[in-house]
C-alpha cells in the first residue's frame, strides 16, 4: 500500500460530496472560505476523470434559467449515492437553511431532475450519512433543522418505488450525532466516529467524540456493538470512510476536545471485529477534515478537505469549533494504492511526465 500521486491545482472544496461512477469521480457542491452561501444559486459540479487526470467543471445553470427549480442549491454537509449511473443528493445547507429535498443527477445526460416521493420523509438536516444497499439508501443521523437537535433516526428510501420509510430498529441505537460515516458492507451499515453532545439531542457544545463501532443489520433491523479489539481510533468527526476488499477504512478528521486535525489511516475487520492502524509507504497527506474519499479498482482517491495553516495555533475555547480560524481549504487529490505494482508505478512516472508538460503542479511521491 503506497501514497503514489498528489495534484495539486484542483477546485478548493470543503463540505462537498463525491462519488466515483466508473472512471469519473464527481464532486458536488461544498464551499471554500469567502464564497457566498446565503444566495440560493445553482449547485456546482467538478468532475476528475481518473484516466487523464484532469479536472473539468460543468457550468453552472442561471438562476433564471427554466431548468434551476430542479438543481440543488449550492450547499455544504449533503451526501451522494450512485445506483445505475444516477446520483442521488439529499440534505445540506447554506447559510440560510437545510434541505430535505431529494435530487437526481444524470452521469449520461448531465441533466438534474426532482423525482416525486412518498412516505415518511425525513426533516431538513446536515451532517448525515448516507448509504446504498440494493436499491435501498439509508439516512442516518445528522443535525435537524427544525428541532435544532442531534439525530439518531435511520430512514430508507427505496430507488424503486421512491417511498421514504422511518426504519423501526431494534437494539440501542448509535450516540444522536452528525458528522460521522455509514459503510455498507454485506447486509450491515457499519457507524464510526461523528460528533455527539453530553445532552444527547440537544447542542450545548459540550462535544463528545465515539470511538464505537456500531452494527445495523438489515435483515433483522438490529443494531449490535461487536466487541472490537486492536489499534483503535481515536473519535473523530467529517473524516472519512470507505470499503475495499471487504474491510472498512478511516482516513483522517477532526477531534475538537483535541483540537486535532488527523491524517491517519485505520483498517478494520468486520469478521475479526479488529482495528488496525496501517503505514504506508510514500508521502502521507497533509492531516484534514472535510474531505472525500472514493475508491476506483486499487486505487483510492482523496480529495480537498480543510487544514490547519502551517504554523497556526490551535482553536481557542471562544472560536467557533465548526469553522475555527487559521484553517486553509484544499484542492489537492491525492492517490493511495492498495497494490502498487512496477508497472503502475511506471505508468505514473509517465502520467507526471504528461502533465508537469501542460504545467500542472503535481508531485509524485
Amino acid at each position: 500500500m503506497k501514497w503514489t500521486l498528489r495534484i495539486s491545482g484542483g477546485p478548493r472544496r470543503v463540505n462537498h460530496a463525491a462519488v466515483a461512477v466508473d472512471q469519473i469521480i464527481y464532486s458536488f457542491g461544498g464551499y471554500c472560505t469567502g464564497e457566498n452561501f446565503k444566495d440560493f444559486t445553482p449547485i456546482d459540479v467538478h468532475v476528475f476523470n481518473t484516466l487523464t487526470m484532469k479536472w473539468r467543471s460543468f457550468p453552472v445553470i442561471r438562476r433564471e434559467d427554466p431548468r434551476a427549480d430542479e438543481v440543488p442549491f449550492r450547499r455544504y454537509g449533503h451526501t451522494v449515492v450512485e445506483h445505475f449511473g444516477k446520483v442521488y443528493l439529499w440534505g445540506g445547507r447554506n447559510d440560510e437553511q437545510a434541505c430535505n429535498i431529494l435530487y437526481c443527477f444524470d452521469t449520461r445526460t448531465h441533466c438534474w431532475s426532482c423525482p416525486r416521493v412518498h412516505g415518511q420523509i425525513p426533516g431538513a438536516r446536515d451532517g448525515h450519512s448516507a448509504a446504498i444497499l440494493g436499491n435501498r439508501m439509508f439516512i442516518f443521523g445528522g443535525f435537524e433543522e427544525e428541532s435544532q437537535t442531534f439525530s439518531h433516526d435511520l430512514y430508507c428510501l427505496d430507488l424503486v418505488t421512491f417511498t421514504w420509510t422511518l426504519v423501526t430498529t431494534n437494539g440501542t441505537p448509535p450516540r444522536n450525532r452528525d458528522f460521522h460515516t455509514c459503510t455498507a458492507l454485506g447486509d450491515c451499515l457499519y457507524v464510526f466516529g461523528g460528533r455527539g453532545d453530553v445532552a444527547g439531542a440537544i447542542h450545548t457544545r459540550r462535544e463528545v467524540y465515539d470511538n464505537a463501532m456500531v452494527v445495523f443489520n438489515t435483515v433483522s433491523n438490529q443494531w449490535t456493538y461487536p466487541q472490537v479489539q486492536g489499534d483503535i481510533p481515536l473519535g473523530r468527526r467529517s473524516h472519512s470512510a470507505f470499503e475495499q476488499n471487504g474491510y472498512i477504512y478511516i482516513f483522517g478528521g477532526y477531534n475538537g476536545i483535541e483540537k486535532q486535525h488527523f491524517n491517519d489511516l485505520h483498517q478494520f475487520d468486520p469478521v475479526r471485529k479488529e482495528w488496525k492502524k496501517l503505514n504506508p509507504s510514500g508521502q502521507v497527506p497533509w492531516g484534514r477534515r472535510r474531505q472525500t474519499c472514493c475508491v476506483i479498482g486499487n486505487w483510492m482517491y482523496l480529495y480537498g478537505g480543510t487544514r490547519p495553516l502551517p504554523g497556526a495555533l490551535p482553536p481557542s475555547d471562544e472560536d467557533d469549533p465548526d469553522n475555527p480560524p487559521s484553517l486553509l481549504d484544499l484542492g489537492d487529490l491525492c492517490v493511495l494504492d492498495f497494490s502498487p505494482s512496477l508497472r503502475v508505478l511506471a505508468m505514473l512516472e509517465v502520467v507526471r511526465y504528461q502533465l508537469e508538460a501542460k504545467y500542472l503542479p503535481l508531485e509524485l511521491k
